[in-house]
């Protein structure tokens, strides 16, 4: 049966789903779900340490900094959530083992990676051996210690609800999944009370909530919470202001096309609202720090710098590594829209690149 019957099935038996429940289905089944059967790195969409070297090999270093910072812990854990081919984490420990220091982090290190597609688990262990990965099925599964974490557009594919103002009645409905004529379709449904409010509300049409971003600052609150130095790096792409509305996207092969029309087939993908990921870090006792832009962030970190070596190293493809370095920080590709956020256990003070 394809995920797409079984759906119409379950929405026939128990009603329409929110659209919380059709992301999760979609992404995360683990027979017919999209990240257990396809997963569409380079192929479906393409994410920053494909487009440059440049963007691993900085947060490696990056990485490096705050372990000196954290005293040089040994063993300590240093985990990337979501690696993707592993292309991040193979160019940040390249970067590690060709600086000073980078001996000791290597030697102290435990590299844990946190992936729920058997298919990328392979690439990644074949791609990582001679660092002896080991896998996770969750972040909370790491054992005590000092720990670093880092996490490359994860939070965009985190379930998201959507809410809707009925201007007529001057009230909130819940967009929700139903079925007519054999076919998924988009509809709604009256809300008793929101599940949470902001005084921005007033001035939006619609909004988003991500359930996941609660979770997310309470699993890295209770990590920080056994008592060990711990700092958590999280990018991804989101607005500045207002909370996201509707930005529920789908992509196949590159393009974009209809949410609701190859559900388990294609990447779902939504704006992170930083704000509220802020909000709950803070409620859940972290230390907060951002978001701020990731160009200004990797420029700070020597972006520019590095892609001037490169270039000079590689005069023949010269012009695309320039272009591919330019994605990452011109504000009018990802240098503006992503953003970087970083948690951290209260002892520790503000981490490199953050102003």
């Amino acid at each position: 049966m394809r995920l797409k019957d079984r759906l119409i099935r379950m929405i026939e038996t128990d009603g329409p789903m929110p659209v919380s429940l059709y992301m999760q289905t979609c992404l995360h089944d683990l027979q017919h779900g999209y990240y257990a059967t396809r997963p569409g790195v380079g192929e479906d969409f393409t994410t920053a340490p494909e487009i440059s070297q440049i963007f691993g090999e900085l947060l490696g270093l990056w990485a490096l900094h705050e372990w000196q910072v954290m005293g040089m812990p040994s063993p300590f854990t240093l985990m990337e959530v979501g690696p993707g081919r592993a292309t991040l984490m193979r160019d940040a420990l390249r970067a590690i083992s060709g600086v000073k220091a980078g001996d000791e982090f290597l030697k102290a290190m435990q590299l844990k990676l946190v992936e729920a597609s058997p298919a990328l688990r392979k690439v990644q262990a074949d791609t990582l051996s001679e660092f002896e990965p080991d896998f996770l099925t969750q972040i909370d599964d790491v054992e005590d210690g000092p720990l670093i974490l880092i996490a490359n557009e994860l939070l965009d594919c985190l379930p998201v609800r959507q809410f809707i103002r009925d201007a007529e009645k001057n009230s909130w409905v819940e967009r929700k999944v139903g079925v007519a004529g054999g076919e998924l379709i988009w509809g709604a449904e009256p809300l008793d009370d929101l599940p949470f409010f902001t005084p921005d509300l007033n001035r939006l049409k619609g909004f988003e909530l991500q359930p996941g971003l609660e979770t997310m600052a309470l699993t890295l609150a209770g990590i920080a919470e056994r008592g060990h130095a711990m700092r958590a790096l999280l990018i991804d792409y989101g607005p500045n202001h207002l909370p996201p509305e509707d930005t529920l996207r789908a992509f196949y092969k590159g393009e974009q096309i209809d949410p609701l029309a190859m559900p388990g087939e294609c990447d779902l993908t939504v704006d992170v609202d930083f704000a509220q990921l802020r909000h709950q870090g803070e409620k859940a006792g972290l230390t907060v720090h951002g978001a701020v832009h990731q160009g200004p962030f990797l420029l700070s970190l020597g972006a520019e710098a590095r892609m001037q070596q490169l270039t000079q190293a590689n005069p023949e493809t010269a012009q695309s590594i320039f272009e591919a370095a330019a994605r990452l920080v011109d504000p009018k590709d990802m240098g503006d829209r992503f953003k970087v956020i970083c948690f951290s256990s209260g002892e520790l003070p503000a981490p490199v690149a953050f102003f």
